[in-house]
């Protein structure tokens, strides 16, 4: 059983997290504090697998993600036996071939659509005949340094890096249906210090990005605004998003919230919500908004996602974040949950999780199709 586990690790901006997964038979910052997080991550995870890890794939995000789109040409190696697998290969290693500063990193090349003898809109060109292959990938790029950082985490741990995973990739694969990527739609993964952003346009992967803001600019504005420290602002933020509803529920004069269960150290004990709804957190969101507003629009796809955006992270359950988006967007928006996993349900089954399921699931189909099961662990 032990040469069926897939390890990753979430390495995010506000907190980390170690998935162990294993296919069911019947199914087809700082360097030193991230070293020890990653550890007391990793050992609790061992004791819940009871399976020692010793490689894991990693998560990988923030502002230093670049992506660029490429094409790629070759001639069929043999046309009277068709097209076969290696020359599927020799064609994206083609389109790879792309300049890039010694400072950066492919991380993912993506095939968007494969051409046959001109034939464009080609999944899989296996099996066809023709004489020239071509292919348009999406190439996704890190800092070396970063990613120098992370595999310098893993090996003070005696854990092999297996390799790395877009954030926002990662929670794509967990949340969106195939209808969805089919028809267009934008994934907003919504973490702690930043947010990833991943475009779908016709099925295919086509555009990847990150913003530097996320959830805990929303904590640092309530801190601010109620002049309370970080920890009660972070716990305020949370309560007023678990008990929205019950707001709406209030007489409309009732324009308070009652802090007095979270016991804050500041002794605040209610709230204005209309103050803290409309002149802290709901500013942040809108600049939020209009940042994602401004990648989409930088994509070039603006006008190709029907299926409009799906958040999902921790920061997606702030109060307030489905109607900004709607009123600054103008398309549809839904809170993404991942999905396709059994087990930890009740911990996982949540938007903060979606790129460390998602980074299993990734995997996992990656390896399907290329290494075999022996390679994942």
């Amino acid at each position: 059983m032990s040469d069926q586990l897939i390890c990753g690790i979430d390495i995010g901006s506000a907190k980390i997290s170690t998935v162990v997964a294993t296919q069911l038979k019947e199914e087809d910052q700082d360097i030193d504090q991230v070293t020890s997080a990653v550890e007391e991550s990793v050992e609790k995870a061992e004791r819940m697998a009871g399976h020692k890890i010793t490689r894991a794939y990693v998560s990988v995000g923030g502002p230093h993600i670049a992506s660029i789109n490429s094409h790629g040409v070759v001639a069929i190696s043999n046309p009277q036996e068709g097209i076969v697998s290696e020359d599927v290969e020799r064609v994206v290693d083609a389109a790879r071939a792309i300049s890039l500063s010694t400072t950066r990193q492919i991380i993912d090349v993506a095939p968007r659509e494969y051409i046959v003898d001109g034939q464009p809109g080609i999944k899989n060109p296996v099996g066809m005949s023709g004489v020239r292959l071509e292919v348009d990938t999406h190439i996704v790029t890190a800092s070396l340094t970063n990613l120098k950082n992370l595999s310098r985490c893993l090996a003070d741990l005696d854990i092999e890096n297996a390799g790395f995973v877009f954030c926002g990739f990662a929670s794509a694969e967990a949340v969106l249906t195939d209808t969805e990527k089919e028809l267009g739609v934008c994934l907003v993964d919504i973490g702690g210090g930043k947010i990833d952003i991943c475009l779908y346009a016709d099925g295919a992967l086509s555009y990847s990005g990150s913003i530097a803001i996320g959830a805990r600019h929303v904590t640092n504005d309530i801190a601010v605004g109620m002049r309370v420290s970080l920890e009660s602002a972070e716990r305020i933020k949370l309560f007023l998003s678990k008990h929205v509803h019950e707001l709406s529920k209030k007489p409309k004069k009732d324009d308070h919230l009652d802090l007095s269960s979270l016991q804050l150290p500041e002794q605040i004990t209610e709230v204005s919500t209309k103050m803290l709804l409309d002149g802290i957190i709901g500013s942040r969101l809108e600049e939020i908004y209009r940042l994602v507003g401004e990648e989409i629009e930088k994509s070039g796809f603006a006008t190709g996602i029907p299926s409009g955006v799906v958040i999902t992270g921790g920061g997606a359950l702030t109060v307030g974040m489905i109607e900004t988006g709607r009123k600054i967007l103008g398309l549809p928006i839904r809170i993404g949950v991942p999905s396709e996993v059994s087990g930890l349900l009740d911990e996982i089954l949540d938007p903060q999780y979606a790129a460390t399921v998602g980074l299993i699931l990734a995997v996992i189909r990656f390896v399907r199709s290329t290494l075999g099961w022996s390679n994942a662990c």
